[in-house]
């Protein structure tokens, strides 16, 4: 057996957003389910370098009958790896490199043959936008059409191909106060939807938005929503930051990924932190509705259109998970393997 190497542009190729969807709703029903294993992410602070090392390690086995069978992940399947990634602000400066970088190892958990090595930063985007997807189909109105983008960064495109998959997107509204970067979403996108730059408001009254931004003082507001939008906030990944005021948060139903996370670095994580927000506030985590223990909204998958479900203003917290990552580098290296690219190679020296 030899390890097949994937650099960005493959795992572009074979991160096909519909499987990659699939893939993630399994892994929340698996965790949801008891039938995964995910260690607390660790970390390595190195502040002599402004920076830092985390590691996201899991195992998830995930049932025949909670994956679609439409999908290359129709059969059930387990899967394990690790991702090892960093943070380094001073990198763009003054080492011409990006301030993150992933790279994800693949295994077979029978064996722990390393099937795959992968470059993890775009893998990370792919299974960003499929658990906003995922949220999304259970959350938002089951009727949407619009969507709008705060932050027009890389995690913009993943996040209005993934939710298009999922909801028949034909309005976008994209605001960020770097011009250059919204007219470059508004090129990309404008053969497929009716795009343009707008307001946090404009964007926000849409009925889906999503917030992918570092900021560590909230820019949006209760009266930047609609009335039925569902949110996903997806930018808060550390300790600090906060994209959403405390009064939307507390008006609206929250939905999390993993309390541990959310708690310390989620969006939740300022409020959680001062007690302005409890647990009481918080509705439940995604798995709980993929599952079917507690209703979405209604006329969304597993949640009957007369059901007493979610209404209002809803948000998903979304800190991103270890199982996502293996979730979606198995769709990849699947497709890879069945496709026949990427590059094969004795890791092991095990050829001999």
């Amino acid at each position: 057996m030899q390890t097949l190497l994937l650099n960005a542009d493959d795992v572009e190729a074979n991160a096909e957003m519909d499987r990659v969807i699939d893939a993630v709703r399994g892994a929340f029903t698996a965790y949801e389910r008891g039938d995964a294993k995910m260690p607390a992410k660790s970390y390595i602070d190195l502040p002599e370098y402004n920076g830092d090392f985390r590691s996201m390690p899991a195992y998830l086995d995930v049932r025949e009958e909670d994956v679609a069978e439409e999908t290359a992940t129709g059969d059930g399947w387990d899967a394990a790896g690790i991702k090892w990634v960093n943070v380094h602000t001073d990198n763009p400066a003054d080492h011409d490199l990006p301030t993150v970088m992933g790279t994800m190892i693949y295994s077979d958990p029978e064996t722990a043959f390393p099937l795959a090595i992968l470059d993890g930063t775009t893998l990370t985007m792919k299974r960003t936008g499929a658990a906003a997807a995922v949220a999304t189909d259970h959350l938002a109105v089951p009727d949407a059409t619009s969507l709008g983008i705060v932050g027009a960064g890389v995690q913009s495109y993943t996040q209005l191909e993934a939710i298009a998959a999922v909801r028949d997107v034909e309005e976008v509204v994209v605001s960020d106060l770097d011009e250059e970067r919204v007219a470059d979403f508004v090129d990309h996108f404008e053969d497929r939807f009716d795009v343009r730059a707008g307001s946090i408001s404009e964007a926000g009254h849409c009925d889906i938005l999503s917030t992918v931004t570092p900021v560590e003082d909230p820019i949006v507001g209760p009266d930047d929503v609609g009335e039925h939008t569902h949110i996903n906030a997806m930018g808060a990944d550390a300790e600090g930051k906060h994209e959403l005021a405390d009064e939307l948060l507390l008006d609206a139903t929250v939905v999390i990924d993993d309390h541990e996370q959310c708690t310390h670095s989620g969006e939740i994580n300022v409020p959680y932190a001062a007690g302005t927000l409890t647990d009481d506030d918080i509705y439940g985590e995604i798995g709980e509705i993929v599952v079917g223990r507690r209703a979405g909204r209604p006329g969304t998958p597993g949640t009957p259109a007369d059901a007493d479900g979610v209404s209002g203003v809803s948000v998903f917290d979304s800190t991103g998970l270890a199982i996502q990552d293996v979730a979606a580098a198995r769709v990849v290296y699947e497709r890879a393997d069945e496709l026949d690219n990427g590059y094969p190679f004795d890791l092991l020296g095990l050829d001999d």
